[in-house]
């Protein structure tokens, strides 16, 4: 709290005619933050033009997320502000998940992913495998970068989950050029 307070240039006596306790500030804050991510990540779902160009535009929003966000928040918030760490799990087996199965359903209809998959499975893979990368154990932040591991999961789950046609839309968008 002092820290907030210094960088708001206000006492913290002021923070608490607004606030409850620490805990309040961190659940507003995380609240207010995740509507505007869920706002973000459905524009760019809206607006893509197929499955890969949505999971390469939320990879974006992502690395944006990332860059300032450190691995060991997350632990801290589950372990300390087990409230706040309700809308975390809530954001990520509502809207996340709800995010991959539209996606990977829309790429089926397109031909991009693969028929074969099945949705519900490959969806919570996706978001297990994007809460892997966060874990400091598995991947420790002074060995690998959050937005690295990302990138190689993303990869790896795309060319996974995609069609030839897929494939080449892939290799598009990261201009690589390979002989078939």
């Amino acid at each position: 709290m002092d820290d907030i307070a210094k960088h708001l240039a206000m006492s913290k006596k002021t923070i608490y005619q607004y606030f409850r306790d620490k805990d309040e500030v961190i659940h507003t804050l995380m609240e207010r933050q995740f509507a505007v991510d869920c706002a973000e990540f459905e524009c760019i779902a809206r607006d893509s033009a197929n499955v890969v160009e949505e999971v390469f535009g939320h990879m974006r929003k992502m690395h944006r997320m990332f860059s300032s966000i450190n691995p060991n928040m997350l632990y801290d918030l589950r372990k300390f502000h087990p409230k706040t760490w309700e809308i975390v799990t809530k954001f990520r087996n509502e809207v996340a998940l709800g995010m991959v199965e539209q996606a990977l359903e829309k790429g089926k209809k397109d031909g991009l992913v693969r028929a074969d998959i099945n949705t519900k499975i490959i969806s919570k893979l996706r978001v297990e495998q994007i809460e892997l990368g966060f874990n400091p154990s598995v991947f420790p932040p002074d060995k690998n970068s959050i937005l690295d591991v990302q990138l190689a999961m993303v990869e790896h789950f795309l060319y996974g989950i995609c069609t030839l046609k897929g494939h080449k839309l892939i290799n598009k968008i990261k201009e690589i050029t390979e002989e078939e």
